[in-house]
């Protein structure tokens, strides 16, 4: 298995509640990760993370907003330990992110949308190939189903063919009938095609 160098977190966007917050703290601290958290005159913190075996040091700012704070950035973790942690907090508080996996003579980038992998690209120079994406086929077609444009049409395309239909019936002319007629021929086709 090919050795990894590096994890870089190209775009993360953390968005944690009060609690989420403290969450994310123990989450490293219970994986034996030395961690700093600075609080900024704000109420912003910076969350200092220490791998002990690497001597690496990554600082991550999560900024205060009105109902938690958001940690937009991007950092690199040579550290296995610190690369893991990272990713179980992405897929635990459900953050964005697109992750560069660097490997000897190749990239694996991860896509993270709401903390699950939506898609991986491997990459070799100028060369890129999806290893996976996800399709959302249930939901495709939930919305297909849900779609009622075409019902709609066919309920109006009805109420109109009865419309005319009276009006035949009560026309004695002919020239009005014939026009009537045309009307009839166009909408009963358009209702084919819709039906079809």
């Amino acid at each position: 298995m090919a050795q990894r160098l590096a994890t870089e977190y190209v775009k993360t966007c953390l968005e944690l509640s009060e609690a989420e917050m403290s969450e994310f703290i123990r989450l490293f601290r219970d994986h034996k990760a030395t961690l700093q958290v600075m609080v900024l005159e704000n109420g912003s913190q910076n969350v200092v993370l220490l791998d002990d075996a690497t001597g690496e040091e990554v600082v991550l700012t999560f900024e205060r907003k009105p109902n938690g704070y958001t940690c937009i950035g991007s950092c690199k973790l040579c550290s296995p330990n610190l690369a893991n942690l990272m990713r179980k907090a992405v897929s635990k508080f459900k953050g964005n992110a697109v992750v560069n996996r660097v490997y000897s003579g190749y990239t694996m980038v991860y896509y993270y949308e709401r903390g699950v992998v939506v898609k991986i690209v491997e990459r070799r120079g100028t060369h890129q190939k999806v290893i996976y994406e996800h399709r959302d086929t249930l939901g495709t077609l939930e919305r297909l189903f849900e779609k009622k444009e075409v019902e709609r049409e066919i309920a109006g395309l009805y109420r109109d063919v009865n419309h005319l239909l009276d009006l035949r019936n009560e026309s004695p002319e002919p020239a009005v009938r014939e026009q009537i007629d045309t009307k009839l021929r166009a909408l009963s086709h358009r209702l084919f095609v819709l039906e079809a």
